[in-house]
């Protein structure tokens, strides 16, 4: 049986989605699969937690997610550049759903034991591949209809990281919440967002094909391709450069945060859970707001009031006098990160030339998650006594990283043209 897919019809590069049908084929895919990304993301170990009652399989578990995901970033964009993002996210959200149902009927079935325990972790590896898949799909749509969305592609981008967020405060607790009655539950309901997922990719947009522009010579493709197309975008690839940088931060705050609120402060664990939906609540109020500073401002001025707001933010949190200081000061920093964010990702879907956009838009998420994974690995080796020392040495390199940034993308015609109320061309 043959399936119709968006992508097998010719789009024009100026073809724009109806107003009306945004939410349909655009946020309504997006929700459904930053649902299941955050369910998979944070449930997957709390799954394993909850089934091997194991805490060294737990961080095992979070590690094999993301070691296949970082893995999958360059094959992932290849495969939308060639096969278009509406046939990548069907199969990949298809093949999580029917995974993830086996997963929850294998459990009923199979005692418990070193069998039960291999299938949990072998379903984290494999819903961490597959759910980066989805995300890089849903990015190229994204970016696509930002691009047509006839001079204020920033609003589709704000409403699309207001979805991003919002999953990600609801879909840990609610992964949680169905644990509370059995992993089967919190299976079911991941694998029903699968579907969901799966059904609504057949009616995205459209995405441009690699060889439907003539550009069937192009050599190479995958990482290459990815790396040679940011470097003809001097603007992209210094904004990717100095968020890599704030990123570094983030990753700390990340990973110190724990140590600084339970041993620091002598809060519970759960305060911790509380700080991170705190600043999670602030990036969507920041979000919120740059929907209308963009119109006003323009991408460089948001960029540099976002920039501010995060350095300051982020010089002033070794001094944090208390714990709700150090939480308010941690929900200003994500707030500034989110304007940031917008910014980072209007220009992206600016910026990029559509044919190559999987392949740059995976090589840019690869290098702003690297750091990621560099912050633990300080945080491990420095003595607890020495993080605020630490975390004050990276605000500094991130304020700086920021200012050089900005400063070099003052005169950049793309982010300037922003603050003209007519139409820039894409």
């Amino acid at each position: 049986m043959t399936i119709s897919l968006p992508e097998s019809k010719p789009a024009g590069r100026h073809a724009a989605v109806p107003a009306g049908g945004l939410f349909r084929r655009v946020y309504a895919p997006r929700t459904c699969d930053a649902l299941a990304f955050s369910m998979s993301t944070y449930a997957m170990p709390l799954l394993v937690l909850a089934t091997t009652g194991s805490s060294s399989l737990t961080g095992l578990a979070f590690a094999l997610e993301w070691i296949p995901r970082v893995a999958a970033f360059s094959l992932a964009g290849a495969l939308v550049d060639r096969c278009g993002a509406a046939i990548v996210c069907f199969l990949a959200s298809l093949a999580r759903a029917l995974l993830v149902a086996a997963a929850a009927v294998a459990l009923v079935a199979l005692p418990r034991g070193t069998t039960e325990t291999i299938t949990v972790m072998a379903l984290a590896a494999v819903t961490g591949t597959l759910t980066q898949f989805s995300f890089v799909a849903n990015e190229a749509v994204g970016a696509i209809v930002s691009r047509r969305a006839e001079g204020q592609p920033h609003k589709v981008q704000s409403v699309l990281i207001g979805i991003d967020q919002t999953a990600t405060l609801v879909g840990p607790a609610l992964g949680g919440f169905l644990l509370l009655s059995g992993p089967t539950r919190m299976l079911a309901c991941l694998s029903v967002l699968s579907f969901l997922s799966a059904g609504l990719a057949l009616q995205t947009p459209p995405t441009p094909l690699r060889g439907a522009s003539g550009d069937e010579g192009r050599p190479g493709g995958g990482m290459r391709e990815g790396w040679e197309t940011l470097r003809s975008l001097p603007a992209l690839r210094l904004l990717v450069a100095g968020l890599a940088c704030s990123n570094l931060a983030l990753g700390l705050l990340q990973s110190a945060s724990p140590i600084i609120v339970v041993h620091g402060f002598g809060r519970s664990p759960a305060a911790v859970g509380t700080l991170w939906s705190a600043a999670a609540a602030s990036t969507l109020l920041a979000v919120a707001c740059c929907r209308f500073a963009l119109d006003r401002l323009g991408l460089w001025g948001v960029g540099v009031i976002s920039s501010t707001v995060a350095a300051t933010a982020c010089l002033a949190l070794p001094q944090a006098p208390s714990y709700l200081g150090y939480t308010a000061l941690v929900a200003l920093f994500m707030a500034g990160d989110g304007g940031l964010t917008v910014v980072l990702r209007t220009l992206r879907s600016l910026m990029i030339p559509p044919a190559a956009f999987g392949t740059t838009l995976s090589l840019t998420i690869l290098l702003l998650l690297l750091p990621f994974p560099l912050a633990g690995i300080v945080i491990a080796l420095s003595p607890p006594s020495y993080l605020a020392d630490v975390l004050g040495g990276c605000a500094v390199l991130q304020a700086l990283a920021l200012f050089v940034t900005f400063v070099r993308l003052r005169t950049d015609p793309v982010l300037r043209a922003r603050r003209d109320p007519a139409p820039a061309s894409a």
